[in-house]
């Protein structure tokens, strides 16, 4: 029940903060990443004002934990290498964050606002996602097959 209330809790705040700080407004978003134009730097005291409250939190109190409050251990990434799916997989994600001026956080905290676009953004993440898994499940399978048949070879 405690990992339960501390989730909502932790969604709450982030949506309270999304919404709060303008950055849930594609416009804003939009403006934020258009260097060459009207660029609007407001959404960098966001971001900084989020990493003044992180930071302390992280090296004072997180980073001496033996383990999260709400599971049994951390759960980090075996993968240390940056490579072509990595780089593939962020671009796309930035040319989506850049063509719809929304990250899909925020766009989860903008569905409470009931706008079609967003459900339309929503819907479109889902599916790039579904297919994301199936590219990835069909080039891990190419590659395995293309072991098994050297292996035989």
């Amino acid at each position: 029940m405690f990992t339960r209330f501390v989730t909502l809790l932790a969604g709450l705040l982030f949506g309270l903060g999304m919404m709060m700080s303008g950055m849930v407004d594609p416009n804003k978003v939009i403006g934020f990443l258009d260097f060459a134009g009207n660029w609007d730097p407001s959404l960098a005291f966001v971001m900084g004002g989020a990493l003044l409250v992180f930071m302390p939190a992280y090296f004072f109190i997180i980073r001496k934990m033996d383990r999260p409050v709400c599971d049994t251990d951390f759960r980090l990434s075996k993968k240390q290498a940056v490579d072509s799916r990595l780089v593939i997989g962020a671009v796309l994600f930035g040319i989506g964050w850049g063509i719809a001026g929304i990250c899909p956080g925020p766009a989860v905290t903008s569905l409470a606002g009931g706008h079609v676009s967003v459900l339309i953004f929503i819907a479109s993440m889902v599916a790039g996602i579904w297919l994301g898994c199936r590219l990835t499940d069909m080039f891990e399978n190419a590659n395995e097959l293309k072991v098994k048949t050297a292996d035989v070879n």
